[in-house]
């Protein structure tokens, strides 16, 4: 490793910091494991100012671990509306149906107990048993691989295990005695509001003296990671399809098949085209035509096209969607059921069906929500 001398330096010149700098944040007034638990699974790619109403709205909500495994899973995923990476709420209910059943609805603090749970990885089990009950655990995730690649000037790629697990060991022999909890917060806040990821504020680092990357001069290009593949583009003309008549008020859905991408939420019905065939699919009258076929063949609603209302885009972490929205205009006659998996839904409705960010978007938008 690292001479011990320096070691015992950022150690003790991180936590000094920590103490008097430290963010109040609403999971840091609680101890209890559930609550630690739920805010670092939503923290995973999402930025703190988004996560504080989620969180404080989930626990409302869902208080305990009994009342999240207990709870419809459609009823998590609306609490959840918004954050996007959906699978992070399915997989922790699922874990919390594993904790009520086996655990009696207490959070283990086993690390070997909790990582297996769904969805629980490395970091989260670290930060997990580090930060609720104060154990000698590792909890190394993006910001600490930065932290740690600039100040001990480690030239390695942090895409590739072995420097994850080389750190992982780092950061083990680098928590003090009886401080994992406020050692692994204090590592996570300066990656998050000092040593960022471009223009490190080195200033006002409590560490600066001796970061061996910046007296290299190297505080800007560290780490070092492989370029992730950018998301695939796929292409899709959505139907916006609004009642008339005695389907005033209402817009269709669908919802969309039990596993994979957006497992279970509910969207606006659209037809994906191939990007070949997407710049002779964008002309209005002909896509409005083919979106109102594929309807009435889809759900059983007749539909008239109604103009483009405009695009829309969306990425997820392996895909981009690019989107053109049309409207169509449904009146009610016969019969008002479309078959399934298609509805009709009020606006009053929406609240009781989770919808993905982009299709939000596109409603209000349209003025159909707020």
């Amino acid at each position: 490793m690292y001479e011990s001398e320096t070691m015992r330096y950022f150690s003790r010149e991180l936590l000094d910091w920590y103490r008097v700098q430290k963010r109040d944040l609403p999971w840091r007034r609680s101890r209890d494991p559930y609550h630690i638990w739920v805010s670092e699974i939503m923290l995973q790619q999402t930025r703190v100012e988004t996560v504080k109403p989620y969180y404080e709205r989930f626990l409302s909500l869902f208080p305990t671990v009994g009342a999240l495994a207990a709870a419809p899973e459609e009823q998590v995923l609306k609490a959840w509306e918004g954050l996007g990476y959906y699978s992070r709420a399915r997989n922790l209910q699922s874990a919390a149906r594993e904790v009520a059943e086996r655990y009696g609805g207490r959070v283990p603090d086993r690390k070997d107990e909790f990582a297996a749970l769904k969805g629980i990885g490395p970091y989260t089990a670290g930060a997990v048993m580090s930060i609720a009950f104060n154990r000698r655990e590792p909890a190394v995730d993006g910001n600490v691989m930065r932290v740690f690649s600039r100040f001990f000037l480690i030239e390695e790629d942090i895409a590739k295990g072995a420097t994850r697990a080389y750190m992982e060991r780092l950061a083990y022999e680098l928590i003090p005695e009886g401080e994992a909890s406020d050692f692994n917060q204090a590592l996570m806040e300066l990656g998050a509001l000092v040593c960022v990821p471009k223009s490190p504020n080195c200033l006002i680092c409590p560490v600066m003296e001796r970061c061996a990357g910046r007296l290299a001069g190297k505080e800007e290009s560290l780490p070092l990671k492989t370029k992730a593949k950018p998301p695939r583009p796929e292409y899709r003309a959505c139907a916006l399809v609004m009642g008339e008549g005695e389907l005033q008020g209402r817009v269709l859905l669908r919802q969309r098949p039990a596993a994979g991408l957006l497992a279970s939420m509910w969207e606006l019905p659209h037809v994906e085209f191939s990007e070949a065939g997407w710049p002779a699919a964008i002309a209005d009258e002909p896509l409005g035509e083919l979106l109102s076929e594929r309807l009435a063949g889809d759900s059983g609603v007749a539909a008239s096209p109604g103009g483009t209302l405009g695009v829309a885009e969306h990425t997820f972490s392996h895909i981009h969607w690019h989107m053109r929205v049309l409207r169509l205009t449904a009146s009610g006659g016969g019969d008002l059921q479309p078959q399934a998996p298609y509805r009709w839904i009020s606006a009053g409705e929406l609240e009781n069906h989770p919808l993905p960010n982009v299709f939000i978007r596109i409603l209000r938008d349209a003025g159909f929500m707020q």
